[in-house]
This record gives structure tokens, sequence and C-alpha cells, in this order.
């Protein structure tokens, strides 16, 4: 538990009920008192604060500074927060860093239990096949006397404990930290398989005669013990293979950007690490490389492909004073550029860093896991012990020994690790799944609702439009198209107005003739005049034209038709005489449309909150079907509405680009800022467009539905498990068709359900966007 920080120094501190640590950064549980925001790990440890809030406190534990340098925390707990490698306390799971390297190998955890599993096999099946043997037909205890039988499966099954005893510490610490997990049961059954052996090898005589056999000799499960830990190696093994394939998003990211730029300085050019860059050197780069940072080309043009951070295919064509993006590939022309953010201020560092903390985070559905896992443990040992009772009192000969082993099946079947990964595994699949489509998860949580959400509000610039006026319309009167635009961009190339620059580039794709003009005078409100090899030129609204005494006719009314078109529409005069008009406009982005029917297929219903004039808005809203529009609204209204929303019961997300949008970013239910706008969107929203568009927001929504029906599979298949294992290996169905499941069976069923559960996760990885 912590108090809320409002100090530059972070830190953490431990829960004083459950001993975790617990990061106020982390979206946990939170509680208010006497003025106070209060963290907590866990809704068990909240509802304990809430329950006495003073003694709780009275019991804190002092704050614990921030470990430096690297940190480690459990995939599966990141309250969980250590300056050093090792086991997380609450599930055993070994503990990973929390920022990821391009450096780092393989999962150090992975290669030892490969190497613990190398040696333990051979072993396990040694002391599996001499047990067996007697079960078809070769005798071997018979051909080397019993007593001496008992060592030979002890020689050979005490070195695959020796060898797994970390799982015995593991299942020890969760004992010692009051958190009961999968390690409990396997320690429990496998350690009491191991220590019965031994008891029944040494000292037979203080075991009851029932337990003897015909021949008079004790049982001893050395073969069973050797044999389940084999196979819960194997169950590691095998996820921990499948968690290092849930972090090839990360790596695959990692690995766009190239360990070295050409620098350029002056004559000379040079390769050099991308470390050792700095923002403003000049750096060339050549067809077929990577973009080493970002920063803005300044010289040369080219086609690049950005569909590694945008997941557009489609290659962007870049010319002077276009922005470039680290990583992404320049596939044709050579070109120079100035870098402008290196290190970990590139996009793809921020996206990567994005990734990792994402995959750390937890979904609000992983609450129910909890919560039956903070039972399911102490049930499970009160489920083998009264199956122990219930076979010793009324099973057959020899009947505890039956007992004994349906306790141990039941300790061993119903480990739970199953249940501990449905939802973590589908969180790392789905976020690193996310990032190759150009949608970056903030957290679990957000990507959770934006699966339930009724109702998107989207801003109109940028995130419906470019975000950028261009010249769309050139209508002439008594003269050349091309003259016209000629005259009135020779006009506007002394202004600075950004209606005044979308005609001088319109001039000059449309090869308009270049001029020079003079005595140039701005309008205020109204527009501009000047002349233009000689000519009077005016520019601007009806009110200019007015001023001037100049008729327009029949140009009114096309200009009202232009503006219910969302245009802005300016009258040219020139020498006293109306001569045409030019209109400009925020054009809707070619994805708009598709994306918006792909919207209201999903079940999304779409409402515009924009500052723009109502005309413009529903002249925009119109030809795009938009469900709902507001105009003329400020940032106060938009968060008014989407608070409005809320109260109605609906689920409200919100998409935006720019520092108005902020407020009602972090008001909405699920925030989505477009990757191309302000900062301080993208740091109130959950989710991050990195190419602007809407296109964007329909592959969130399909990832966000794709990763709760994978979640909501997962824990089916975890609770359906247990609930079926537990009884079969108690031995219900013994007195119908007299089976009782081996433990060596159940241990096989256990690490099989988590593979079930890590292989459903990763079909995340191909689901179509």
């Amino acid at each position: 538990m912590a108090e809320e920080q409002h100090s530059a120094t972070q830190s953490i501190t431990r829960d004083p009920v459950c001993g975790m640590t617990v990061d106020p950064d982390a979206r946990k549980p939170q509680a208010k008192h006497k003025g106070h925001t209060y963290h907590f790990c866990s809704d068990r440890c909240r509802d304990k604060f809430k329950a006495d809030p003073e003694r709780y406190l009275s019991e804190s534990a002092k704050p614990e500074p921030m470990p430096e340098g690297t940190k480690y925390t459990c995939p599966m707990h990141p309250e969980i927060v250590r300056d050093h490698p090792g086991d997380c306390p609450k599930c055993g799971m070994a503990l990973e860093p929390m920022t990821p390297s391009a450096d780092s190998g393989p999962n150090p955890e992975y290669a030892d239990f490969q190497h613990r599993l190398m040696l333990t096999a051979p072993l396990a099946m040694a002391v599996f096949v001499l047990e067996m043997g007697s079960h078809i037909g070769i005798p071997f205890a018979e051909w080397i006397g019993h007593t001496a039988f008992g060592w030979l499966q002890f020689a050979l099954a005490t070195p695959v404990v020796w060898i797994c005893r970390v799982f015995f510490k593991r299942g020890w610490a969760s004992i010692v930290n009051r958190s009961p997990n999968m390690w409990t049961l396997i320690a429990l059954g496998t350690g009491a398989a191991y220590l019965f052996s031994i008891v029944s090898l040494l000292s037979p005589d203080l075991l009851p005669s029932q337990m003897r056999d015909g021949m008079g000799m004790t049982p001893v499960y050395f073969e069973a013990t050797a044999v389940i830990l084999v196979l819960v190696l194997i169950g590691q093994v095998m996820e921990l293979a499948a968690r290092e394939r849930t972090g090839d998003a990360i790596r695959a990211l990692m690995d766009l950007a190239p360990k070295t730029a050409r620098r350029v300085d002056g004559d000379s050019e040079e390769d050099v690490p991308l470390d050792d860059l700095r923002a403003g050197d000049i750096l060339r780069v050549r067809p077929g490389e990577s973009v080493p940072v970002d920063g803005v080309l300044s010289e040369g043009r080219s086609s690049v492909d950005e569909s590694m951070i945008t997941g557009e295919p489609v290659p962007v064509e870049k010319t002077e004073g276009d922005q470039v993006t680290g990583g992404t590939l320049n596939k044709s022309g050579s070109f120079l550029m100035k870098a402008q953010d290196v290190g970990e201020n590139t996009t793809l560092a921020r996206i990567v860093k994005m990734v990792a903390k994402a995959q750390r985070s937890r979904a609000p559905i992983q609450a129910l896991a909890d919560r039956v896992a903070a039972y399911f443990v102490p049930a499970v040992v009160a489920s083998a012990l009264l199956a122990f009772v219930a076979w010793w009192v009324f099973g057959p000969t020899p009947a505890l020994s039956y007992a004994f082993v349906a306790a141990v099946s039941v300790l061993i079947i119903a480990c739970p690790c199953a249940l501990g990964l449905a939802t973590p595994m589908s969180i790392m699949v789905a976020t690193g799944r996310g990032a190759n489509a150009g949608v970056l998860i903030r957290d679990a949580e957000a990507l959770e609702r934006f699966a339930k959400v009724d109702v998107l509000i989207i801003d109109k610039t940028g995130t419906l439009t470019e975000g950028k006026p261009s010249l769309t319309d050139v209508e002439p009167e008594g003269m050349e198209a091309t003259e016209l635009l000629s005259l009135v961009a020779a006009l506007e190339r002394g202004s600075e107005h950004p209606l005044a620059e979308a005609i001088v580039a319109g001039a000059d794709d449309r090869n308009a003739p270049r001029r020079d003009s003079h005595d140039f005078e701005a309008v205020t409100g109204k527009g501009v005049t000047g002349t233009v090899d000689g000519r009077k030129v005016a520019l601007g609204n009806a009110a200019l034209m007015q001023d001037l005494a100049i008729d327009l006719g029949a140009l009114s009314g096309r200009a009202k038709d232009m503006q219910a078109e969302a245009k802005t529409a300016m009258f040219v005069a020139v020498d006293g005489t109306a001569a045409g008009i030019i209109a400009v406009a925020d054009q809707i982005k070619q994805t708009t449309p598709d994306a918006i029917r792909a919207l209201h297929d999903l079940g999304m219903r779409i409402v515009m909150a924009t500052g723009d004039a109502k005309a413009t808005a529903d002249a925009v809203a119109k030809e795009l079907n938009i469900d709902e529009v507001h105009a003329e609204v400020s940032p106060e209204d938009k968060g008014a509405l989407v608070r409005r929303l809320k109260n109605e019961g609906l689920s409200v997300a919100m998409a935006g680009d720019g520092v108005n949008d902020a407020p009602a970013l972090a008001e909405a239910d699920v925030g989505i800022a477009m990757g191309t706008g302000a900062d301080v969107a993208v740091e109130s929203a959950g989710l991050t467009l990195v190419k602007g568009d809407l296109g964007g927001i329909v592959r969130a929504r399909r990832l966000a539905e794709a990763t709760m029906r994978n979640i909501r599979q997962n824990l089916f298949f975890a609770f359906v498990y247990n609930t079926a294992g537990v009884p079969v290996a108690a031995g219900v169905l013994y007195p119908f068709i007299g089976v009782l499941l081996s433990p060596i069976v159940a241990a096989a069923a256990m690490s099989l359900s988590s593979v079930s559960v890590i292989g459903n996760a990763l079909r995340l990885r191909t689901v179509k966007l």
C-alpha cells in the first residue's frame, strides 16, 4: 500500500497485509481516506483497508526506494518489483527485466530448465521402466531382489528430486508468503510421495499392514515422484518457450532500427553507433536501409515503407521537409536527414517501452481468476484430505495405498497454473499484435474496456480530416484557371496564414507560373490586396468585395454551394472586376469513409464533436454518415458530452489528437490518441494509433474483441479442467468403471492444461485486423 506520491521522487511500498510491493504509477485498486488516495496490490487488501482504515494504516510498511538500474518484475504479478533477478514470491515464476533490451539473449530460466530436463528425463524414464516392468511381464524386482530393487529406484529418483529442488523451494516460499499456488500443490504431492517412499524403504514396519502386497512388501512411489517432476519440468519448458514467442513482437520492433547510422560531417561520412548520435546530426540514408532515428528529410526524395510502424502497407512519398521515423525502411532514393529525436526519445523506443509496459498490465477480468485462485489451493488440499479419508474408510484392500494415490493425484491435477496463465498470456500476445498493426495499448484495462464501448466520440480536424487545409477548387471568371491561380499565389506568398500556404502549395503542385507581388496589404478579417505585374489583385470574403465595390453576381451562389460542402470559398477580383473563386478545405482522409462503415458494422455509434462551424461540421457528417454532430464546442463542452453519455449508461471512447482533446480523452472510458497529434493527447489516452486515422480504431476494436473472447475461452478451459479433473483424480469414477487416475497421468494432464491455454493465446498472433 502506498500513499499517493506528490514529489518528483518515485517510490514503492509493501502492502502490510500480503507483503507485496506496489508501484503507485501502476493502475491498482485505490481507496480514499481523510483526503488521501491509497493504492493496493489487490482488491482483497483494499477491502481489508475499508473495513478498518486506522488499524490497516498503523500496520503499514515504510516506503522503500525504487530500485536503481534494471528493475525486474513478475510477468503475472506486476506489483512485484525487484532490483535483481529471482523468483516471484506469489507464483514462483522467474522475474523478468521491466525494460527490454536489444542485446538480451534467450530467457536464462528457459535455458536452465532445458538443461535440467536433459539431465532428469533419462533418470525418470529408467525408474518408470523398472516399476512398470512388473505390469508387463518383466520381473525386475524378482531378478535383483525386492530390497535392491527399491534402493535402485531411490538411486535413480533422488537426483531428479535434487535437480528439481527449485520446485520445492517455490512451494515453500508460497507457504511462507501466505500465497498458495501451483507450486504449493506440486511440492505437497511429490514431496509426500518421495518421503513416504523413503519411510517404506527404510522402515517398512512403521506402515500399517493394510499397505503390504501379497508378497508382504510395502509400496514405494519413487517412479511417480520422478516422472511427475519431469512432466512438470516439461510443462515449464513448453510454457517458457511459448513466452519467448510472445516477446517476438518487441524483439521485432527493436530489430527495426539499424545498429549504426551514416553520419555526414562536411565532405566526410562515417558509420557510427546509434548511441553516438545527437539531435542536429546530418545522416545519409541509402536505398534499402532503415531510417536510424526520427528526423526531417533535408535533401533528396524517396518512398518510405512505414508499414512496420503504422500497419499501412503502401509506401509514403517523402520530400524535403517531411518527417521520417526511425525504424521505417527507405525503398528507393537516397536522402539526407536531420536527426531530431534520438535514443529513448525516438518513436520506436517509445513504442517498445509502451508495449513492454502493457504486457505487464492486468485486465480487470483477471480479478475473477485472482479471487478463485485465493481460495482454490486450500480447497484442493481439503479435497485431497477428503479423498484420502474416503478411500481409507470405504476403499478396497489395500485401502491405504489407494487413499494415498488418490490424494496425490488430486494435489497434482488441480494445479492452478492454467487459471493463472489465462489472462496474462492473452494480454501479452495481444499487445504485441497491436504494436505490429500500429495500435499501441497503454494497459490491459483499456483493451478490455474498448471491447465494450458503445459510443465513439471523434474530433474532426486531424481525426476525420487531414488536419491541414489544401486547395480544392479554382473557378475563374473571364480568364484561364492557371492564370487566376498564378495571380492569387503571387499575392499569398507574402502571407503566413494557413490558407495562404495551402494556395501557394496548390499553385506549385499545378505548375502555375511564379510571379512577384507588390504593395501587399492584409485587411483584418476580410482578406488581402496587392499588385501583381501591374494588375490590382484582391482575395477575400464578400465583405472585402463589398468594400472594393466589386459586383460578385452569380459567384455568390456558387460560394454558398462550396461552403455547404465544408469548403472555405474566397473571391478573387482583378483590376476592379470579379475574376473567380478559390476554395480551400481540410479534406477528409482517404481511409475515413471505409473506417466509419466498419465501425458501424462493429456496433459503435459515431458522434462528432468539433470546434468548427456548424455548417462545416454538418457537411462532413452528412458525407460520412455520422450519427450525431456537436459543432462549435469548447474543450469543456467535449468533456461534458462524455460525462452526459456515460451518465446514460453508455460506455464511451473518445478519439482526438489535439491539446484541446486531452480533458475529454481523460474523461472517457477509453481515450484514443492519434500518434500524429499532441504529446498531451497521447499521455491522456489508453490507446494510441501510430498513424492518425480511423482505420487504426477499427483494428483496435477487432483486437480488443478478439482478446476478450480469447481470455474467456482460456478461463473456460481452466475452470472446466479443474472442475472435472479434481473429482476424477479423487476416484469418483472407480465405483462405476473401475478407473483410479494415476498421479503420473494427473501430472501429464496438468501440464497439458497449461499448454492448451498458451496455445490458444498464441492464436491472437494471427488474428485478422
